[in-house]
């Protein structure tokens, strides 16, 4: 008989190659890397977050694979593709719990049943660990943001090409227009 360790989050910081992982039901799921357009669209994100920050000195801005450790029976861990966090900063450790702003762009893989099912499951766990609102952003198919809240998980608000998306109440007065991200 063969016993399976569960993995920890200790075990992410060593993922090959610094590769982008979480921590999910006791494995570590790794995530391939993204193409351009999606890449571009959490970059965009970012640097918008990153002035964000400056100006309201509210909390931090962070990019692709930065580490949020959290504390679900089946997950221990995100790597958003762009967040803003209200927490103290631990050195060169996992940032400790979700941030209240957490965005997902979509790479060419994350369309279909499957993948559809899997972005609802980690919008509800981000909300169990107490993000406030969720962008699920589309660049490469339908070219849109559905942003998610708490307060109301299943209905999103949709911004298109030509609209301003904004991520309230998580990030008061923060907006964004869509062509800036989604080509």
């Amino acid at each position: 008989m063969s016993t399976r360790t569960e993995a920890t989050i200790e075990d992410l910081y060593s993922v090959p190659e610094n590769g982008k992982a979480e921590l999910v039901n006791g494995e570590i799921v790794e995530m391939p890397p993204t193409g351009g357009v999606s890449g571009r669209a959490g970059g965009k994100i970012y640097r918008s977050l990153d002035d964000y920050e400056q100006s309201t000195k509210s909390g931090y801005a962070f990019p692709d694979n930065v580490g949020f450790a959290v504390n679900l029976p089946h997950r221990k861990s995100f790597s958003p593709d762009a967040a803003f966090y209200v927490g103290e900063l631990k050195g060169g450790e996992f940032l400790e719990g979700a941030p209240v702003f957490a965005v997902e762009v979509r790479s060419k893989n994350d369309y279909g049943e499957k993948a559809e099912r899997a972005i609802a499951q980690k919008r509800a766990d981000y909300f169990a660990c107490g993000t406030l609102v969720f962008w699920d952003v589309d660049a490469l198919r339908e070219k849109l943001v559905r942003v998610y809240r708490a307060s109301d998980p299943d209905q999103p608000t949709i911004y298109r090409k030509g609209e301003i998306a904004e991520a309230e109440p998580a990030l008061p007065n923060w907006k964004l227009p869509v062509d800036t991200f989604i080509p």
